[in-house]
């Protein structure tokens, strides 16, 4: 019993960190196409329109799963934070450029200052993409932690197979997810362009994620995580199909399985290890040993089961607001404002 309240919250971390690759997946997606996709000043103007109303509100998942971690298990929260400094500024740059050409962009009044605050989304996007994958597969994977927490090495400690793999797998997850959402919001040439780009990129895009999901369960080696894995698989295959019969709303939910599927994989084949130490194992940490105290938790336990309904129903009504297709013939002229 003393270690419940630690794994419920280990879960909800799973769950509130899917959330987040799910919803800000296909937000950092359509921030790279803004430069691999998007032909023209309008198109980049109906991929903005796609994700403006909710971009800022997918957000708050990054900010209460890392909220979560330093609340539930401090232990987590500092020795991953404190080893991944240099990526994870680079991730919060990324974000801080990307939310500023979000807001700016349409106040530019020339096409290279338009052209500068595109390059800023794209990049700013990828930035915080592969920062993030980076530290998911990190923290399943490991890190090289003495006795105390504290990375053993330089700054460049964390760069290795893993943090690319992860990097790569968050990335390429974020592009298909991206362009299935744009088959589900968008009409006319775009949507047809984005439809030909999911259906012929699909296969390579899962594959990294599929296999960081392998290299942590072939450690783990739980039955209920293989079958996760062949749930995951099997969802990508599904989304692909039903995307060629032109099912959109089949194949985006399809898609979705296949992340919370890949994710149940990685973070149950992890349990009862938050965070691994390469160094020794007697230095992981795990949800025992890097959890707060059991009136912390069950505090927090009694918060979140009033708010995270809340935020669900909230988020859930935004985007039935926004639910209608976005075309080009609903973007109108550019326009500027002169000082006066």
């Amino acid at each position: 019993m003393t270690d419940l309240l630690p794994t419920i919250w280990f879960i909800l971390i799973g769950v509130l960190w899917t959330g987040y690759l799910f919803l800000e997946g296909f937000d950092l997606g359509v921030g790279m196409l803004m430069k691999l996709f998007a032909r023209n000043d309008t198109q980049r103007r109906v991929l903005l329109n796609t994700v403006g109303p909710v971009w800022d509100g997918n957000e708050v998942w990054l900010v209460t799963a890392v909220g979560a971690t330093f609340a539930a298990f401090p232990l987590w929260y500092a020795s991953l934070l404190s080893a991944l400094y240099l990526p994870l500024v680079m991730v919060l740059l990324g974000l801080i450029f990307r939310a500023v050409g979000f807001e700016y962009r349409g106040k530019a009044r020339s096409g290279a200052s338009r052209n500068r605050w595109d390059w800023a989304i794209a990049l700013g996007s990828f930035t915080a993409a592969f920062g993030i994958g980076a530290a998911l597969a990190l923290t399943t994977t490991g890190l090289p932690l003495n006795a105390n927490g504290d990375r053993v090495g330089g700054p460049w400690a964390w760069f290795n197979g893993y943090a690319m793999l992860g990097g790569a797998a968050v990335v390429l997850f974020c592009v298909i997810h991206a362009t299935g959402f744009l088959v589900l919001k968008t009409g006319g040439p775009i949507r047809e362009r984005a439809l030909a780009l999911f259906v012929r990129l699909l296969p390579a895009a899962v594959l990294p994620l599929l296999v960081w999901a392998a290299v942590v369960q072939a450690r783990g080696d739980d039955a209920w995580t293989l079958a996760m894995l062949a749930v995951a698989a099997a969802a990508a295959v599904a989304s692909w199909l039903t995307a060629r019969r032109g099912c959109d709303g089949v194949s985006f939910a399809a898609m979705g399985l296949f992340l919370t599927a890949a994710m149940a994989c990685v973070f149950g084949s992890a349990y009862p290890v938050v965070l691994p130490s390469t160094l020794d194992e007697a230095f992981n940490l795990t949800v025992g040993n890097a959890s707060s105290s059991p009136y912390t938790l069950g505090l927090m336990s009694v918060i979140a089961a009033f708010g995270v309904p809340l935020v669900l129903a909230y988020q859930g009504w935004t985007y039935w607001v926004f639910r209608k297709r976005v075309t080009e013939k609903s973007i109108p002229p550019a326009h500027s404002v002169s000082a006066l």
